[in-house]
C-alpha cells in the first residue's frame, strides 16, 4: 500500500520516525525499538539514511523489516548528496526488490569536506524525485520546511523551490520540526497559495532533555517559542520532569493540530518507544472522535 492512499482516508493517522544505528552492532536494539512502536498502530513508520548515507543498508533492512515482518506500512529515506548517481540507483533498485513502495526523497547534508556540486551526483532533491520516478512506481515524499530552509534567505525562494520539487512528482510533503503551531498555519497558507496541494504533514518532535533541545537547535536552526523555554528553564535540571514536560508539550502541539482540522501527524520519536508511547496514550480517546 502506498502512504498517499492512506492519507487521503478520512481519519487521524499518527506516524513515526527511527532513525538506523551508526553500526551493525546497535541493529538488534533499533529492531526492538521497532517492534514496539510497531505495537502502537502508526499509518506507517519511517526509516532514516543517517548522517552522510553510511548506514543506508540498515535503511532498507530496517524498513524491509516493518513492511513484510511487522505489516506496518515503511517509508525509506533516501538522500543523494552523499553518494553517486549509480549509488542511488542501486539503492533504489534495492529497495524496489525488497517491496518496498514509499521513499522520502531528500538532498541530505553535504559531508564535510566534499566538493559539492559534482556532476556524478545529484545536486537537488527535485533531481532525486525525478529519478526515483524513473524506476517504478513509487509513493514519493519530501521534506519542507515552515521556518525556511536554512540556506534560502528569502522564504519567497524556498516556496519556488518547493514547487519546483512537488511539481516533479511528490506526492506529499512532511516538515521540519517546529514547535509553535501558529508558523505551521501560516506555512500552510502560504504554499496553498502558491499552488502546492499535496498532503502535509507536520513533524512533531518531543523534546525530553535540554542536551536533545540544543542539539534539535543546531540542526534545524527552529525557533523555541518563549513558552518553551520557560518549561526548559524550569524543569531542564530535572531528567523525569522535563520527560513528562515535553511529552506534554507535544501532546499540546498535536491536540491543537487536529482540532484545527490537520489529520495526519509525524512524531520524530527517535527510536523512544516509551515516549510514543506515552505521546498515544494521552491521544486514545481524541483519535476516536
Amino acid at each position: 500500500m502506498k502512504i498517499i492512499d492512506r492519507l487521503r482516508e478520512d481519519k487521524i493517522h499518527i506516524s513515526f520516525e527511527v532513525f538506523p544505528p551508526k553500526t551493525d552492532e546497535g541493529l538488534d536494539k533499533v529492531i526492538h525499538a521497532v517492534d514496539e512502536i510497531a505495537q502502537l498502530n502508526p499509518a506507517f513508520i519511517s526509516v532514516t539514511y543517517g548522517a552522510g548515507g553510511g548506514t543506508s543498508k540498515n535503511t532498507a533492512k530496517i524498513a524491509s523489516h516493518i513492511k513484510n515482518d511487522l505489516h506496518v506500512l515503511s517509508l525509506a529515506h533516501l538522500t543523494c548528496a552523499s553518494s553517486t548517481k549509480d549509488e542511488v540507483r542501486n539503492v533504489i533498485g534495492n529497495l524496489k526488490k525488497l517491496g518496498i513502495e514509499n521513499i522520502l526523497a531528500l538532498r541530505g547534508d553535504i559531508p564535510e569536506g566534499m566538493k559539492f556540486p559534482d556532476t556524478n551526483r545529484f545536486r537537488y532533491a527535485y533531481e532525486l524525485v525525478e529519478e526515483i520516478k524513473k524506476h517504478g512506481n513509487f509513493c514519493i515524499g519530501a521534506a519542507c520546511y515552515p521556518e525556511g530552509h536554512v540556506e534560502n534567505e528569502h522564504k519567497s525562494d524556498d516556496i519556488r523551490y518547493l514547487k519546483q520539487k512537488v511539481d516533479s512528482g511528490v506526492d506529499f510533503l512532511t516538515t521540519q520540526m517546529f514547535f509553535d503551531n501558529d508558523i505551521h498555519y501560516n506555512f500552510l497558507y502560504r504554499i496553498r497559495e502558491a499552488g502546492i496541494t499535496v498532503p502535509v504533514l507536520p513533524g512533531i518532535m518531543p523534546i525530553t532533555s535540554a542536551a536533545q533541545m540544543k542539539k534539535s537547535q543546531q540542526l534545524s536552526g527552529t525557533v523555541f517559542p518563549r513558552r518553551f523555554l520557560a518549561i526548559l528553564d524550569r524543569f531542564g535540571s530535572s531528567p523525569a520532569a522535563m520527560r513528562q514536560a515535553g511529552i506534554a508539550y507535544a501532546t499540546d502541539q498535536i491536540i491543537d493540530l487536529l482540532a484545527n482540522g490537520i489529520k495526519n501527524i509525524h512524531i520524530y520519536s527517535m527510536n523512544r518507544p516509551d515516549t510514543a508511547a506515552a505521546i498515544m496514550e494521552n491521544l486514545t480517546e481524541i483519535i476516536k472522535s
